[in-house]
């Protein structure tokens, strides 16, 4: 495997952490905070929207795009068998 080499800036990138040496990504750069239940219920929206508006269209709605968490919401089935979101599962339910 050849390893790219790395530019002058490189040394802004480094880390202390034991599984790699730069980070590139800026951790929270677009976290925002969940304060209320409508706004968890909007960002979930958001989500689960995204994949198949815009551009993107990859699937007819959110409940057919593969990869989405919308028929969890829907009909509490877990297809991905990797969700771990009960509270947000009940919250969505609450019709919040």
């Amino acid at each position: 495997m050849k390893v790219p080499r790395l530019s002058g800036d490189a040394e802004k990138y480094k880390v202390k952490a034991s599984n790699k040496l730069h980070e590139i990504w800026k951790r929270d750069s677009l976290a925002i905070e969940i304060y209320t239940r409508e706004v968890a219920r909007q960002k979930i929206d958001y989500i689960h929207a995204n994949p198949v508006s815009g551009i993107w269209k990859l699937a007819r709605d959110d409940l057919h795009y593969h990869y989405s968490s919308a028929r969890f919401y829907e009909s509490g089935t877990d297809d991905l068998d990797s969700l771990n979101i009960y509270s947000l599962y009940s919250m969505a339910n609450k019709g919040c």
